[in-house]
C-alpha cells in the first residue's frame, strides 16, 4: 500500500527561486524530489508556504504561525504515515527576537501536537521526521531587509533541533550537512541542492515506512 508523506515547511519546501521569486518546477522541488527517490512507495503533500514560522504571528503576514495552522492540515490530509517538519529559517529573523533554543521550545510544541493528532493510519500518531534548515549564507540585499544580523541564530537551529528529535525519538536530518544556501540570496536553495536535499530526506524516512 502507498504510504503518505506531509511535508510541512517555509518557502524552501514551496520552492522557491532565489534568483526571482517564481516557483520551481514541481521536479525541481525537494518533496517532489523525495517521492521519486521513494519509487512510488508514497505519495507526498507538499504544504509549503512563504514566511512560514514554528509558533509566531507576524501582523504584516497572516496565516504564516505553523502551530496554528498545522493540526487542521493534519486533520484534511490523514491518514498520513509520516510528518516532515522543515521550519526555522523565518524564526531566525531577527524582528522576532528569538533564539536557536526558544525555536526548539517551539518546535517541541510542534512535535507533541502531531503525536496528539490521531492523523496517522488507524487514529495513530504519525512518525515524523525533524530537518534543521540550511544556515543562512552570504545574504543579498533585499534579503539583508529580513534576516540580517540572526546568522547565528540560524547557525544554532541544528543543534535544538537534534535535542528535540532525540528527546522525541523522532528522525532527524541537519539539511546544512548535505546541501548550502544559494549564493544568489543566501537564503533559499537552487534546483541542485533542492533536488540534493529530497534524497537525503528519503534516507531519513525510509526506515520509518
Amino acid at each position: 500500500m502507498t504510504k503518505t508523506i506531509l511535508c510541512f515547511g517555509d518557502s524552501i519546501t514551496w520552492g522557491y527561486n532565489p534568483k526571482d521569486g517564481t516557483r520551481f518546477a514541481p521536479e525541481d522541488r525537494w518533496p517532489r524530489a523525495l517521492e521519486a527517490a521513494l519509487q512510488g512507495r508514497v505519495r507526498v503533500v507538499e504544504e509549503g508556504l512563504n514566511a512560514r514560522t514554528l509558533a509566531t504571528d507576524d501582523p504584516a503576514r497572516p496565516y504564516r504561525n505553523g502551530m496554528a495552522m498545522l493540526p487542521p492540515l493534519l486533520e484534511s490530509h490523514a491518514p498520513l504515515d509520516v510528518v516532515a517538519v522543515m521550519l526555522g529559517t523565518n524564526d531566525s529573523a531577527p524582528c522576532y527576537g528569538l533564539t536557536a533554543g526558544r525555536a526548539g521550545i517551539n518546535l517541541m510544541a510542534m512535535v507533541r501536537a502531531v503525536n496528539a493528532s490521531q492523523a496517522g493510519p488507524g487514529g495513530t500518531a504519525p512518525k515524523m521526521v525533524v530537518i534543521a534548515p540550511p544556515p543562512l549564507g552570504s545574504l543579498s540585499p533585499e534579503m539583508s531587509l529580513m534576516y540580517s544580523g540572526g546568522q547565528g541564530t540560524s547557525r544554532g537551529l541544528a543543534g535544538a533541533y537534534e535535542t528535540v528529535a532525540k528527546r522525541f525519538g523522532i528522525g532527524f536530518l541537519d539539511a546544512g550537512e548535505v546541501v548550502k544556501v544559494s549564493a544568489v540570496d543566501g537564503v533559499h536553495l537552487d534546483p541542485e541542492a533542492q533536488r540534493t536535499l529530497g534524497v537525503a530526506v528519503s534516507k531519513v524516512v525510509e526506515p520509518l515506512l
